[in-house]
């Protein structure tokens, strides 16, 4: 199974602990919102609160590009502060497992 896939199932069935498996100890994610940067330990307490969230939505989720270097994925994500944008996500992957993700987003609806 790649990375897209292991993700998008991680993330229909909330599973941070899942999510957080495929992350480097040293992964860093860009916030598209803010351009701060959060280690792993903030990223997956922010995935933990998005997972628990009954109005947090994937929707649309696709990957765009996957190989041994990349994961560039495109989906529409409903937010718990009943907020939805278009998010583009690229990952960095190196020694099977991801280390930097940057996103951008427009918000829409």
């Amino acid at each position: 199974m790649n990375f897209f896939e292991k993700m998008k199932l991680a993330r229909e069935n909330k599973d941070h602990k899942a999510f957080g498996e495929l992350l480097a100890e040293s992964y860093t994610f860009v916030r598209h919102q803010t351009g701060t940067t959060m280690n792993k330990e903030e990223t997956l307490a922010m995935v933990e609160g998005f997972f628990n969230s009954d109005a947090f939505n994937v929707e649309s989720h696709r990957c765009v590009y996957e190989n041994d270097d990349i994961l560039v994925e495109h989906m529409v994500i409903a937010f718990p502060d009943n907020t939805k944008e278009a998010v583009l996500a690229a990952y960095t992957i190196e020694n099977g497992q991801l280390i930097s993700c940057e996103t951008g987003a427009t918000k829409i609806g």
